[in-house]
């Protein structure tokens, strides 16, 4: 006989009050990164989620979407890009501001990390406002490249961040309503 086990994500996701700022809840990761098992059974199950998707490209957010986006890369085939703060690529960059909850920032990526018509996902830990992941996904089509979704481990629905990502497939294992 065969048992399906699903596993209980949101059980290794801690939630740490009032960081960065009050008011604020923080979800974090370690628990999930830290546990083998865990850690491994979330990469398999977004990897199901994109299942039969042709990627050439999985674009990792600095900095904890590298962990993610790099696995997926390897066990999807494709090659990996990061997109990092200003100054941090030694490379020829384009870049793009945008806007965060308290001010401005701006994200570079290689000049020749994504080739004309590329298949894109895009990978970060978290979904929340959109803000970093729409900057992202304006680098890469400004390259030429072809979003075809981004995968998250978390959603968090109340902050309304899939307005800002909504022509683009999202993929997720935990969403906070």
């Amino acid at each position: 006989m065969f048992y399906i086990v699903m596993m209980d994500f949101k059980s290794k996701i801690r939630d740490i009050p009032d960081f960065p700022q009050k008011g604020v809840v923080f979800r974090d990761i370690c628990p999930l990164l830290e546990d083998k098992l865990m850690f491994k059974e979330a990469i398999n199950e977004l990897l199901k989620k994109l299942k039969g998707l042709k990627i050439d490209k999985v674009v990792g957010v600095d900095a904890r979407g590298f962990i993610l986006a790099g696995i997926l890369a390897n066990r999807l085939g494709a090659g990996m890009v990061m997109v990092r703060k200003k100054g941090k690529l030694p490379y020829k960059t384009e870049s793009v501001e945008y806007d965060l909850e308290y001010g401005k920032s701006i994200l570079e990526i290689h000049r020749d990390s994504i080739q004309k018509n590329e298949k894109v996902l895009l990978v970060d830990d978290v979904l929340a406002t959109g803000g970093t992941m729409e900057a992202t996904a304006k680098l890469v089509e400004k390259l030429g490249g072809k979003v075809i979704g981004a995968a998250f481990l978390i959603i968090l629905d109340y902050l309304h961040g899939r307005e800002r990502l909504k022509k683009y497939k999202l993929f997720t294992l935990v969403n906070y309503k």
